[in-house]
């Protein structure tokens, strides 16, 4: 069960065609799901595993269509059990790529428990959920991503809860990596999803993902042209948290708080920004950024947490190990005359 070193320059050249299967996609046109899937194409022959070596693990929901689409080893499964499927594939064989696919409805509602677990396991498997805060396969209902007093065929005078924040539930989970991106920019996806690749244990990325039919524009004040560059800011490691249309706009530390301010104004310089630490173990101010939102904050993106912790599978496998080679019962006949059998 020990992985395999694997050289990547023996490796057949893949391209994204060589995982762009037969089946129709059957998303709406205009759905964010075709360009996370497109980028996920092009992600695939970047991550320097074999064909044969990646697995698409997925519930239910319009996001949990992906396995068909791409031309690899795929499960689909049932509601709020990917995490759960994902987890078994990988502890059963770790040397398999696996990638969990899922949705807001699917991870956070009836998959809430397993979704936590995994996240505070740290199994190596690499998540993307989907969030348009919306039941788009089951046309509108409200999920728990929905913002409080929204009008939907389960809300009709509004919901009355409290949404989930994707960023703040992962870390306080546990979990070791978190990123965000959205559906309308490829090259964040692409560039995100390739560091996910890379990390050793549960990988989170939430894209930010537009339902055309049940919930349009649902993330418009970050993603439109009018908008998008003062609503969102991409962290880039070890960079200055600066964004807005004319690059003059900032986060600082004050106090506990994080605060938007003006670069020039009241004294304020580049040095007093603060710079962006995505493998800071502590989490406070990874939290304070997966919480940011407009009007008062720009939506982080990029990867906002990555740090390094044991993995439940890697303990696994050196226990599994450990037991093969000091366990009396080395076969079937040492366990048959080992004693601790009986009739029945």
């Amino acid at each position: 069960m020990t992985n395999e070193a694997i050289d990547i320059k023996n490796l057949p050249k893949l391209t994204r065609e060589d995982f762009v299967s037969d089946q129709m996609v059957k998303w709406c046109p205009g759905c964010g799901d075709h360009a996370i899937l497109s980028s996920f194409q092009k992600v695939l022959p970047e991550i320097g595993v074999k064909k044969e070596d990646v697995v698409v693990v997925s519930g239910i929901g319009c996001s949990s269509r992906f396995p068909y689409y791409v031309k690899t080893y795929g499960f689909h499964g049932i509601h709020g059990r990917a995490a759960a499927l994902s987890s078994g594939i990988k502890i059963a064989n770790p040397n398999l790529n696996v990638w969990m696919i899922t949705g807001d409805g699917d991870s956070l509602a009836i998959g809430g428990n397993h979704f936590i677990h995994v996240l505070r396991r740290n199994i190596d498997i690499n998540i993307m959920l989907f969030n348009n805060k919306i039941y788009g396969l089951t046309k509108g209902q409200y999920s728990p991503t929905t913002p409080s007093g929204k009008v939907t065929k389960t809300s009709p005078h509004g919901t009355i809860e409290h949404p989930f924040t994707v960023g703040e539930l992962a870390i306080g989970a546990q979990g070791t990596f978190f990123a965000r991106a959205v559906d309308t920019n490829p090259k964040m996806m692409t560039e995100i999803m390739l560091e996910a690749s890379k990390h050793k244990g549960t990988s989170l990325i939430e894209i930010l993902q537009n339902c055309v039919i049940f919930y349009n524009k649902v993330h418009n004040d970050i993603t439109s042209r009018e908008t998008r560059d003062d609503n969102q800011i991409y962290l880039k490691h070890g960079e200055p948290m600066i964004f807005g249309k004319e690059k003059n706009k900032g986060i600082i530390l004050k106090g506990t708080r994080l605060e938007v301010v003006t670069l020039g104004k009241n004294g304020i310089t580049e040095k007093d920004i603060l710079v962006h630490d995505k493998y800071q173990w502590e989490s406070g101010i990874h939290l304070l950024l997966a919480t940011m939102a407009p009007p008062d904050y720009p939506m982080a993106m990029g990867v906002i947490r990555s740090i390094t912790d044991f993995t439940y599978d890697g303990k696994l496998e050196n226990i599994i190990e450990s037991e093969k080679e000091t366990s009396p019962i080395q076969s079937v006949d040492d366990l048959l005359n080992s004693g601790k059998t009986w009739d029945i």
